[in-house]
């Protein structure tokens, strides 16, 4: 979470409804660290979300990349637990946490308990931990000890409760973070699994960016009775992000755009995403010999080198970061300015998720997308699910020798055709370059009986039968899981990075 001057972009249905901390019926010592962290107003998110959870009962809510979520869940839920022990005294030694929270990928689990550490300092009886893959195995299992407040990845999480070094039986309040990520990466039998093991709770939240039909089924699983607060929907506009398309004839030509767009002397830091690992490092490798400073993120990297990169990004050394879509997530770096998509996103609504990397906290954005004509399809679902169309532009002495059939793509120049991305037919599914992010080698830490899991997706045309949530894999037990390798990726660390301190309002937004 960083510092926001934003104006929040919500649905037509709700409210801009910024709100002083002070006026949320929070403890006093939680408002008091707040307070020092600089914080004053909240987010729309936050507005209606944390009065909401402080009430009592399960909330499912939709909220655009950036608008404050984390901050949103974790205020109420650490407000809780202040009032569970308002002596403030240490907690005995058992890893039987009070509340849980389940993230997709190892970086959100970080950021998030990174968030949650600022937001605990000076409270004796709040422990947080983290437990995801890619870890040693020893260290979790000391460090969950005393947790009252968990953030975990699914995978590593059912392998601790299989070993029955973490109980979640005394589980109250659970945290689903971007559910439609977890749908996407697999993980829909494992929330079936965890579900199960904490059904004694009294409250679920559930976060995720859309209430697509299939994340409509897992909430009708996970929760009961939830309240609905939508702040973002799939046409929301990135008001603050200038959104650019550049064709292009060839890789070589994508790659001579990549680098006049890297010139932009507006350009602080960029992340460039690509299609595959091996793109990634392509790319990297080429800018570097041509004189950038640039470095690849994937997820066949080992946890050390993700975690070293990314810290180097978020500390300013690295200017340019060349990521997959899976090692990218819950990237937050304000000084971000451009996402660059060299390759296509596999799915049109994790365009908005890549975007969403530039113009936080208030600041401005540009987005960039280089296709080549071959792929006009895919440009033609992102802006039917955009609801937008993203103006073709043409850089002088880079323009495209062959012309882009605008009858039947998107991407039209000087503003898009009548209608928007709303028109219906051609393109439907598609699959072509899609990413194909390869399982993590893994197998056990640190010598001991444990086996790792994976977080990433399941290859395409994966033919076996599906679950109630729509995902590709069979529904299993919590016993008959097999054995399988890492389980999500790292993250940067705090995003509780305190700003200049000014005259104007302040208010604070996460991913």
């Amino acid at each position: 979470m960083t510092f926001s001057k934003e104006t929040n972009h919500e649905s037509t249905d709700s409210k801009n409804t910024d709100t002083a901390f002070q006026s949320f019926k929070l403890a006093a010592p939680l408002l008091k660290n707040v307070a020092e962290l600089g914080y004053t107003q909240a987010t729309a998110v936050q507005a209606q979300v944390i009065p909401a959870a402080l009430a009592g009962g399960d909330l499912l809510v939709s909220s655009q990349t950036g608008s404050g979520k984390t901050a949103a869940f974790l205020l109420p839920l650490i407000n809780q637990l202040i009032e569970d022990n308002p002596n403030n005294s240490p907690v005995p030694g058992r890893a039987q946490p009070k509340v849980l929270v389940l993230c997709p990928t190892r970086e959100l689990a970080q950021q998030v308990t990174a968030d949650a550490v600022n937001l605990v300092r000076g409270f004796k009886g709040i422990r947080i931990a983290t437990v995801m893959g890619g870890m040693p195995y020893g260290k979790q299992i000391q460090a969950i000890k005393g947790a009252s407040l968990v953030v975990a990845t699914p995978g590593r999480l059912l392998d601790l409760c299989d070993s029955k070094a973490i109980r979640l039986d005394d589980v109250k309040q659970l945290v689903i973070d971007e559910a439609d990520r977890m749908l996407d990466m697999g993980f829909a039998d494992d929330l079936e699994a965890i579900d199960k093991r904490c059904a004694g709770r009294t409250q679920t939240l559930m976060f995720s960016a859309t209430f697509a039909p299939k994340i409509m089924s897992l909430a009708n699983e996970l929760t009961s009775n939830a309240k609905r607060i939508e702040l973002a929907h799939a046409g929301e506009k990135h008001a603050n992000i200038e959104q650019k398309l550049h064709w292009a004839d060839s890789v070589s030509h994508k790659h001579k755009l990549l680098e006049h767009i890297l010139a932009d002397a507006t350009l602080d830091q960029a992340v460039i995403f690509a299609s595959t690992q091996v793109e990634s490092e392509k790319i990297a490798d080429t800018l570097r010999a041509n004189g950038y400073e640039a470095t690849a993120l994937h997820g066949a990297m080992p946890q050390a080198v993700r975690m070293r990169r990314l810290e180097s990004l978020r500390k300013g050394h690295t200017k340019i970061l060349v990521a997959t879509d899976v090692a990218a997530r819950g990237i937050d770096v304000p000084r971000i300015t451009h996402v660059i998509n060299f390759g296509l996103p596999m799915k049109p609504e994790d365009y908005t998720h890549r975007i969403g990397r530039t113009g936080r906290a208030g600041r401005s954005g540009v987005a960039v997308t280089l296709v080549e004509h071959r792929d006009r399809a895919k440009i033609r679902n992102i802006e039917r699910f955009t609801q937008q169309d993203i103006v073709a532009s043409v850089i002088a002495g880079l323009e495209p020798q062959a012309k882009p059939s605008f009858g039947g793509g998107g991407g039209r120049p000087g503003g898009g055709r009548p209608g928007g991305g709303n028109r219906s037919g051609g393109g439907g599914r598609y699959g072509s370059g899609a990413r194909s992010e390869s399982r993590s080698g893994g197998g056990r830490s640190d010598g001991n009986h444990f086996a790792a899991r994976s977080s990433e997706p399941r290859p395409a045309g994966d033919s076996r039968p599906g679950n109630r949530f729509g995902d590709s894999r069979p529904a299993r037990s919590a016993d008959s899981r097999p054995a399988r390798s890492g389980d999500s990726r790292p993250s940067a660390g705090p995003r509780f990075a305190k700003p200049k301190t000014g005259g104007q309002r302040r208010n604070f937004s996460g991913s």
